[in-house]
């Protein structure tokens, strides 16, 4: 793998990992529609995406440490009877894990066999793009409606929604940001959940992973520079995200993006030929 090239997909991890847009479709479809060849069956592919998924997870515990050291504190405190905000919000993190994590467990690996067809995939990011401009219509249609505290039973479906993200094409943030708007949480709230939700399954996905990274020694390099220029993108992307849903960002200008960018992927992958 040439500098470039790593350097190129460290970045595009980073940022479309966050950013609603899909971040397995993307790794996808944007290399074949650049002519740029992955091959998935050599060794040193797989220790590099795990880097990639370690410095992702690790840019988002950065970014939110002091929300997850509150959120610790106030779930220990639970456990010793005593009910508060940050114990609450642990135990529907946890709740919203459950879904996403015992269906990536056992499918995960089918799905992505049967969406080996990038045409397929342009596709579904073209559906995640209608999905995020419906949702940013339901949240613009409870604008004037405050906040609410999920519920148990809200944040474990808010968590199933990040089942749809392992079909290349769709988003994990914004399938989770649309869930989160449907149970009455503003923008700036469904983001912050989504980032907090997904930062154990992204962990997770890495972590599972790590032993395979000694099982190519000399691709260590590699794989611990890509991490780091992973983790770089991803806090300056979950930063802006923030920020820009803060300032009533729409998840609509996301949705316009993807269905722009799936038809012009479809359209390319149906005149020409896949890469083998």
């Amino acid at each position: 793998m040439s500098l470039w090239f790593l350097i190129f997909l460290s970045v595009l991890q980073g940022v479309t990992e966050l950013f609603p847009v899909s971040s397995l479709g993307h790794t996808l479809l944007v290399p074949a529609l650049f002519g740029m060849h992955i091959d998935k069956h050599t060794p040193q592919l797989l220790p590099f995406l795990v880097a990639l998924h370690l410095g992702t997870a690790l840019a988002l515990l950065w970014y939110f440490r002091a929300r997850w050291i509150a959120l610790i504190g106030g779930f220990f405190a639970s456990l010793g009877g005593r009910r508060n905000e940050d114990g609450h919000m642990m135990w529907a993190l946890i709740i919203g894990t459950i879904p996403a994590g015992i269906v990536g467990l056992v499918l995960e690996k089918h799905l992505e066999r049967v969406f080996h067809d990038l045409r397929i995939v342009a596709i579904a990011l073209i559906v995640n793009g209608i999905l995020l401009w419906l949702g940013d219509r339901l949240q613009r249609s409870r604008a004037h409606r405050a906040p609410e505290k999920l519920t148990f039973k809200q944040a474990f479906f808010v968590g199933l929604a990040q089942v749809g993200a392992l079909i290349p094409g769709f988003s994990r943030s914004g399938l989770t940001m649309i869930a989160g708007n449907a149970a009455g949480l503003t923008s700036e709230k469904a983001a912050e959940f989504a980032f907090l939700l997904g930062t154990p399954i992204i962990f997770a996905a890495g972590l599972l992973e790590v032993p395979k990274l000694f099982h190519a020694p000399e691709q260590l390099g590699d794989a611990v520079l890509g991490g780091v220029l992973t983790a770089i993108a991803a806090y300056l992307s979950v930063r802006f995200l923030m920020r820009y849903f803060e300032g009533r960002g729409r998840l609509a200008s996301f949705g316009v993006y993807c269905v722009i960018a799936g038809l012009v992927c479809l359209g390319w992958f149906i005149t020409h030929p896949q890469p083998v």
